[in-house]
């Protein structure tokens, strides 16, 4: 099991000249879009995450609603664009009846998902309140282990009808005159997993999606659906899970899920290829989803929901449910301090996103607040921002237009059971209107820097705006509530423009953004 105490925190010296790695990036090879929705969250009731992380009625720092503003602030800053709720694998235990209406009427439940007690004091009317103060579009989960079609339509008819039905009148009732408009919904969570309450095998929950797919559609037809696919490339059934879901699904959904969590277990090059995985996973994937589309001889094009991904440290102690007859409400869970190189898996992971935008149309990190997340809360006392905050944050702020493909030249790395992997990750995206280029890189190499030489004589004529790197000389360093910004992006002197050639130097285990402006 890999610690904190179990890493040396003393980056090995580097074992030569940095290595050349060499880009050309050019306007007229096109990916796609870039897509606001990749830069998606995931709010789940699980640890701390809602009670004493979005919400904490009493906190100095809490609106008339309860909320932190603290951590709305940081929400806004970190750029998310839609949030998922109410889970994860709490959702497949969950009455949605039961968070809503009066809250000194509200019942308090058992959360089997994580052995806990939910007192039900956040549901659908407050999660859509904190949507609309945080500016993300919510993104609603339906339960299909322990309940069904029915449910999801009581719950859509609550959410979306203005008036005039028993369900939509109770929301009025409740507070909120309009519908929430909320246009997509996830068919239930990882229902491929043995751990999930009303686990069912392919077929099973194929139809039964399907069924409350056409139900729903019959409510609203042009809602986004997205089916369960599964719950990471190691599962016995990957592939043909999404081959029987598909089969049962295709013509009803919009997007099929993928779920990925990354760990390192001491091997810190090894940790740094996580990016090579989720490429790898995401391309499986879009092959199981097209076998599907040419054997129904379909024009339809369904695409991925990735919509939880992170790291994930789950064999440390932190991520130990509570056990016997201790339901805690809100416990201590899954909260792992991010490291440096954490933070460079998450860019990395990003840029691994965005190179795959034709067929990612929308991502959810897993999770916001306290639970594997980028910010984090003392009940009662500071928020702060943990290292992965940043590459997520400037990523979603500045990556707009068209994601374009680099051809990439770059020595190779390899660690544990991951070899000859590329030490270079980049991608680039290009905005016409704002006259600017942006190019996200990592070095992937734990041990050597990277000399970029980028060809950007497509570009036209360009300037360096800014060039920022995320890198320290101890990998290992983690943010805290004491101290969370001795090591933060900072000037990358490096780089330089010189007609149509950039170069920049790339420290080992670093996550860089430069932008450009482009003068046409």
């Amino acid at each position: 099991m890999a610690t904190p105490e179990s890493h040396s925190h003393a980056k090995p010296a580097a074992k030569q000249e940095p290595a050349a790695a060499k880009v050309t990036i050019d306007p007229a090879f096109t990916v796609g879009p870039v897509r606001r929705r990749t830069f998606g969250a995931f709010v789940e009731h699980l640890g701390r995450c809602v009670y004493t992380g979005i919400y904490e009625p009493g906190h100095p720092a809490a609106d008339e609603d309860g909320f932190r503003t603290d951590v709305l602030e940081l929400t806004r800053e970190l750029g998310v664009s839609t949030v998922r709720y109410p889970g994860g694998n709490f959702v497949s235990g969950y009455r949605w009846e039961d968070g809503v209406g009066p809250k000194d009427q509200r019942p308090v439940r058992l959360d089997l998902a994580w052995h806990s007690t939910d007192p039900n004091q956040v549901g659908v009317d407050e999660f859509a309140a904190w949507s609309a103060k945080a500016g993300v579009e919510p993104m609603m989960a339906v339960n299909l282990g322990t309940r069904g079609t029915q449910e999801a339509l009581d719950l859509l008819e609550y959410c979306n009808i203005d008036g005039g039905t028993s369900l939509s009148d109770q929301r009025r009732g409740n507070g909120a005159p309009n519908g929430y408009g909320i246009t997509m919904w996830c068919l239930g969570n990882e229902m491929d997993g043995p751990w999930q309450i009303g686990h069912k095998n392919a077929l099973e929950y194929g139809r039964l999606a399907a069924d409350t797919a056409r139900a729903m559609r019959m409510v609203e037809p042009d809602l986004e659906l997205v089916a369960c696919g599964s719950s990471g490339p190691t599962m016995d059934t990957f592939g043909e899970w999404e081959r029987v879901v598909l089969t049962e699904t295709y013509d009803l959904v919009d997007l099929i899920s993928a779920h990925q969590y990354f760990e390192d277990f001491g091997d810190l090059q090894e940790h740094l290829c996580a990016g090579h995985r989720m490429d790898a996973f995401i391309r499986d994937i879009v092959s199981h989803i097209d076998h599907v589309k040419s054997v129904k001889k379909s024009t339809k094009q369904v695409n991925i929901s990735f919509d939880e991904w992170n790291v994930w440290h789950m064999s440390r102690g932190e991520s130990k449910a509570p056990s016997g007859k201790d339901w805690p409400v809100a416990p201590v869970l899954l909260e792992d301090t991010y490291t440096v190189a954490d933070a460079v898996v998450v860019g990395d992971l990003l840029i691994t996103l965005l190179k795959h935008t034709d067929r990612v149309h929308s991502a959810s990190l897993a999770q916001l607040v306290n639970v594997i997340a980028p910010i984090m809360t003392e009940p009662g006392g500071r928020a702060w921002k943990q290292t992965t905050f940043h590459p997520f944050a400037l990523t979603s702020k500045h990556a707009s237009g068209t994601v374009l493909q680099l051809a990439v030249e770059s020595p190779l790395v390899s660690g544990g059971t991951t070899t000859d992997v590329a030490a270079l990750s980049a991608v680039a995206t290009f905005d016409p209107d704002k006259g600017e280029a942006v190019i996200f890189a990592v070095n992937r190499s734990a041990e050597n820097a990277l000399a970029l030489d980028a060809a950007i004589a497509g570009l036209g004529t360009v300037r360096v705006v800014e060039a920022l790197t995320y890198a320290n000389k101890d990998p290992y360093w983690q943010a805290g509530a004491d101290d969370s910004t001795s090591v933060l992006p900072s000037d990358n002197g490096s780089v330089k423009v010189d007609g149509g050639r950039l170069t920049a130097g790339l420290p080992a285990v670093s996550w860089s953004m430069i932008r450009l402006a482009v003068d046409n």
